[in-house]
């Protein structure tokens, strides 16, 4: 599969778009069917497409396993992040109209929006790490 010239083509045109597509999902998800987990599975399906096209040596050229825990921890920080904030400024746990400077309305837009992010950046990263491991696992 590996020396397959047109699966090689296809998949450098199409990945930038399902890269692009989940990008839009997650950024249309406060108002459409869509958010930060569906972006984020799309999103890593891209990058495990590429990987299993062109090989997981490729893959870690683009994206290493310890920037993926780290992203990991990022995402989930951004998400606890908002809510300790949202909690610090007198609200409950992801209150948005509590975020500083941003009044109801643009509060819980702006909320939903990292909330959203914060998903996206974990379900990415966690598909990811499990597709590393299953990987792993048929190497050896």
């Amino acid at each position: 599969m590996n020396n397959d010239t047109i699966l090689k083509t296809t998949t450098r045109i199409i990945v930038p778009f399902i890269l692009m597509f989940s990008l839009y999902v997650l950024a249309h998800g406060e108002i459409s069917p869509g958010g930060g987990f569906q972006g984020g599975v799309i999103f890593a399906a891209g990058l495990i497409l590429y990987a299993m096209v062109f090989g997981i040596e490729k893959f870690y050229k683009i994206i290493s396993k310890r920037m993926v825990i780290f992203l990991t921890a990022l995402g989930v920080s951004v998400y606890t992040g908002v809510g300790f904030i949202t909690m610090l400024n007198g609200g409950k746990f992801l209150e948005y109209a509590k975020l500083p400077g941003l009044d109801m309305k643009s509060g819980n837009s702006m909320g939903l929006l990292f909330i959203e992010t914060g998903v996206f950046i974990t379900v990415f990263s966690v598909m990811i790490l499990l597709f590393i491991e299953v990987a792993k696992k048929y190497d050896n």
